[in-house]
């Protein structure tokens, strides 16, 4: 196992450590033991994933007295659902889980937003730790709290700020992913340097290569600095008062696009990247972002392998999904657009036709070297 390098989010009571290390998944006891007093877990993850890690942790558990009940569920967005959450709920109840018991999350952005939500709902909110195994969820979802499934009339409707005890982030499981799921998780990654860390951003266009190729170095360091923005943002703005919002570079569009497609036609990280490239355009419109910006984005997301160019839907069509999502506010859209790059801007109610303007300028794009 190589050395953990850690970060600290600071949230008071609610305070927790996020570990990154290449193997650490299978010393997970150890760090388990120090972030929470429970000694019966709930271990929620999917058969794929389950199938590549889930039998060697539980016999690790085991083996450090833990009681470890696993829930599986299907894999797909499409089953973030409140169906799935209380299937979940109905096992841990009967097993008889109790305020000192826990709950565990193995996979990625979907099972540990169920998870998470499934642990602050027994008992008000039992001990939860991330060990997320995807991309996305490991620069991304694994931390902040915010745990949530969706609704046929939105993404993440039903939800709850609910701190994790422990994320422990292992590179290794990336060796598994799909190259589309990875990719997708680039998606996310990009976005803290839009709209946080210019630095961040031209790391990444130094190292298109290795990060295509997933060089472990490379991509240890992507997964840091990214955590390392996050956390600064969620110790600033724990419950998304203002601040956190940044976060949502790209969302307001790309929940739409998830929503127009059923939760299956994309990966979040791909609407997320094709949704930054529609509020790009918004930005550009209002002075915020110039051309050659604007291009900087489309560039790298192409270099790392996403589509850039929005998909072909009517552009009422989107933005009636938009306002069924959560980041509309008294039936106001509220859009976060990068402001240069490295730094953002909130656009309240923006004109509808500049939105649909936007929506069909990013239908045509393609950056240009």
């Amino acid at each position: 196992m190589s050395a953990l390098r850690e970060l600290r989010v600071d949230l008071g009571e609610r305070s927790y450590s996020i570990r990154i290390g290449a193997g650490s998944l299978t010393q997970a006891g150890a760090g388990i033991s120090e972030a929470s007093r429970a000694r019966r877990f709930l271990l929620v993850s999917n058969e794929r994933v389950y199938g590549l890690y889930g039998e060697k942790l539980v016999k690790a558990l085991q083996s450090q007295g833990y009681e470890v009940l696993v829930s599986l569920m299907p894999d797909g967005e499409q089953y973030k659902n409140m169906d799935e959450a209380m299937k979940i709920i109905d096992r841990a109840i009967a097993w008889n889980l109790d305020r000192s018991g826990g709950a565990i999350a193995l996979g990625g952005g979907v099972v540990g937003d169920l998870a998470g939500l499934v642990a602050s709902l027994v008992h008000r909110g039992i001990d939860f730790i991330q060990l997320p195994t995807t991309l996305l969820a490991q620069v991304d979802s694994s931390v902040g709290g915010k745990v949530a499934v969706n609704h046929p009339r939105g993404k993440n409707l039903l939800g709850a700020f609910h701190q994790p005890r422990l994320v422990l982030i292992d590179p290794l499981t990336l060796k598994t992913l799909e190259e589309r799921e990875y990719r997708g998780g680039l998606g996310e990654a990009v976005k803290y340097g839009i709209a946080c860390d210019a630095g961040f951003f031209g790391y990444l266009e130094e190292h298109v290569e290795q990060v295509r190729a997933q060089d472990p170095e490379c991509i240890e360091e992507l997964i840091y600095q990214a955590c390392r923005i996050k956390a600064e943002v969620v110790e600033e703005d724990e419950q998304e008062a203002r601040h956190r919002m940044v976060l949502n570079l790209g969302h307001t569009f790309g929940h739409s696009l998830e929503m127009l497609g059923e939760y299956q036609a994309f990966r979040h990280g791909e609407a997320v990247a094709m949704g930054t490239i529609a509020a790009a355009f918004m930005a550009l419109e209002m002075g915020y972002l110039d051309q050659g910006q604007l291009n900087r984005i489309g560039l790298l997301y192409r270099a790392l392998g996403l589509a850039t160019r929005f998909p072909g839907y009517d552009p009422e069509e989107v933005y009636t999904g938009m306002m069924n999502d959560k980041k509309s506010s008294h039936n106001r859209l509220r859009f976060i657009l990068p402001r240069g790059i490295g730094a953002y801007v909130v656009v309240e109610a923006p004109p509808r036709e500049l939105v649909y303007r936007a929506i069909r300028q990013a239908q045509k794009y393609s950056p240009n070297y």
